[in-house]
Order: C-alpha cells, then sequence, then structure tokens
C-alpha cells in the first residue's frame, strides 16, 4: 500500500495546537471515541492494518487528549494526589522537592497543559492487545517494551515498519528532557510542522489564562522548558 503523505500542514488555531478545539480531528475508534488528526487517520489505520497481517492487534492506548484533561492529570500530580516519578518510574517525595524541581520531575513523564503533543492528535500511545498478558493491565513504562519485556517483540515490528507509513519515535532516545517512550508514535508530515507552529508565546499565552498549579515558577520558566521538554524531540 502506497500512501500519500501531506507536504505541508495547514495553519492551526492556537485553540487546536493546545487542545481547546477538536475541529481538526477525527473518531478513529467509535468504541472509545478516540480522535486523531484527520490528516493523519489513514496512515494510522494503514498501520494497524499491517500490524494486524503480522500478528500483533495494535491498539491505541492514548490517542488525542484535551488540555482539560492534561491540566487535571498535571494539578494532581503537582499536588500530590498522583505520584511524581523519578527516571526509573519510581516514586518521589513532593515534600523534598521545590516547585521548580517538581516542574521539571512531572515533566519527565507527563507534558505541560497546552504543550502536549496528544493535543494535535498526531502522536499516540500504542500496543499490542494479543501480547498482553491476561490480567495484566499496561503501564506504559519502558521495561515493557525492553528485551523481556511482553511489547518487545511489537517494538522491533513498529521501529522496523512505521517510517513507512510516515510515523516516528519523538522520544527514542535520553536527550536530558521527556524520558523515553517507545510506545508514543508520531505523524511526521504532519507534526513536524505543527511543533514550529505552537510557540512559546502562544503557549505563555494559554498558561496565564488558567489555573495551572506551579504557575509562577512555570511561567518564570518558560523558555527554558519549551526548549528542554517540548523542542527537543528526536530527528526522523
Amino acid at each position: 500500500m502506497t500512501l500519500q503523505h501531506p507536504q505541508h500542514a495547514r495553519p492551526h488555531t492556537a485553540e487546536q495546537l493546545t487542545g481547546q478545539d477538536t475541529s481538526h480531528l477525527v473518531v478513529i475508534n467509535p468504541t472509545n471515541n478516540q480522535m486523531v488528526h484527520a490528516d493523519m487517520a489513514p496512515a494510522m489505520l494503514a498501520l494497524q492494518a499491517a500490524a494486524l497481517e503480522t500478528g500483533f492487534d495494535m491498539r491505541l492506548a492514548s490517542a488525542f487528549r484535551p488540555f482539560d484533561r492534561q491540566l487535571w492529570i498535571w494539578n494532581n500530580k503537582f499536588t500530590g494526589q498522583r505520584p511524581i516519578l523519578d527516571n526509573h518510574s519510581q516514586p518521589l517525595d513532593p515534600d523534598t522537592l521545590t516547585d521548580l524541581e517538581k516542574i521539571h520531575a512531572i515533566l519527565r513523564w507527563s507534558a505541560l497543559p497546552g504543550g502536549s503533543r496528544h493535543h494535535w492528535g498526531t502522536d499516540v500511545d500504542v500496543y499490542a492487545a494479543n501480547c498482553l498478558p491476561e490480567g495484566t493491565s499496561l503501564q506504559l513504562e519502558p521495561w515493557e517494551y525492553e528485551a523481556g519485556g511482553h511489547q518487545h517483540a511489537f517494538a522491533q515490528w513498529l521501529h522496523r515498519t512505521m517510517p513507512e507509513f510516515g510515523f516516528y519515535l519523538p522520544y527514542a532516545e535520553e536527550r536530558q528532557g521527556v524520558a523515553c517512550e517507545p510506545w508514543h508514535i508520531s505523524y511526521y508530515p504532519i507534526s513536524q510542522h505543527l511543533l514550529q507552529q505552537l510557540t512559546p508565546d502562544m503557549l505563555k499565552r494559554t498558561l496565564q489564562a488558567t489555573d495551572i498549579a506551579g504557575k509562577s515558577q512555570i511561567l518564570a520558566n518558560l523558555d527554558t522548558l519549551y526548549t528542554r521538554y517540548i523542542a527537543n524531540v528526536g530527528e526522523v
């Protein structure tokens, strides 16, 4: 199957780029109402079909994620209602961290509201459902996709095959920003342009208007946070 990938992404609004408008999305899975970018859907469906032919029941653990959901995750982590993990996926004691240290720790595993690639609909978290042991819940932790993990064979196939369909791993390696995420794939023909459209100023205006925990430190350090955790992705 030969797919025609779009060469340029049309301009998107600030609301679309920050997860507050879904007009650029389509439902790809009616069962759970998962949505992806309209220009990415054909490639996603084709990749899933190729996986199935190879013996992998490829599903989306997460697709589009709205701003409000990302804000809920962020605020719950910042206020200690959900765990903040270290580089080895172990819980940190939030009482030992300054606000800025909390921000950096959270950003290793969870995106800043308004700055998540999941807002765009071009990025999804994937797994092979038929490789998940019975009675086991998917954790989306690196060990599951590494040698000895239940998703390892699928991850190897995905790494070899997804470039044919326009996908790549933006967090394939350690870059001192977002932690390695072998489950997070991005549709490069569109996402490369949306990253350029999401500017620090746009993100700043979005965050100034919302009730986000740690707001003063986030805004004071936003340029650094943007460079390290949003713009800092691997090359295709």
